[in-house]
């Protein structure tokens, strides 16, 4: 259904610690606030976060639950709105030379959107990912870089420095 991506000007394990960054997620999703940790521990398989949805004048309480996650490349998020359903929300992070390829999938598995697919329908989530990926990368390249993840241990006979000592 709903499609979107952005480019970030961070690599991929910076955008990813800014998605697994429990207490930053009401900063890049639209509509939610004061989220808090339900069960898990974010972004483990499971773990889940409630928070308030504000949509105009109405007021949801929202759950986020993860369904997949691949650190740093995917998140997939199963959305509970209340009264408006529930959606999937994929997320894909992709190296893009220095930087980071984000791309929005959603869809709406039950409630109205789901039942009721149309253009406007479209047109309101592409509205709304299109915000939400600006505040993604917004927050992403504000956010403190961690240290990259150590480079795996040679295996030995493949150049390292046994080879030196030897030859």
């Amino acid at each position: 259904m709903a499609t979107r991506s952005v480019l970030v000007k961070r690599p991929p394990h910076t955008v990813w610690a800014l998605l697994s960054d429990r207490d930053r997620y009401a900063d890049w999703v639209v509509g939610a606030r004061d989220s808090r940790p339900l069960a898990g521990e974010w972004p483990a398989v499971g773990s889940s976060l409630r928070y308030e949805l504000r949509l105009g004048p109405l007021r949801l309480s929202g759950r986020t639950v993860v369904r997949s996650s691949d650190p740093p490349r995917a998140l997939e998020l199963e959305a509970r709105r209340g009264r408006l359903g529930t959606a999937r929300i994929a997320v894909e992070v992709r190296p893009w030379g220095e930087d980071s390829l984000v791309i929005l999938d959603e869809h709406p598995l039950t409630g109205p959107g789901g039942r009721m697919h149309s253009v406007l329908d479209e047109l309101l989530l592409q509205l709304r990912h299109r915000r939400m990926l600006r505040l993604l990368a917004r927050c992403a390249e504000r956010y403190p870089a961690p240290p990259p993840a150590p480079a795996p241990p040679k295996e030995p006979g493949t150049g390292g420095s046994e080879e030196a000592e030897r030859g």
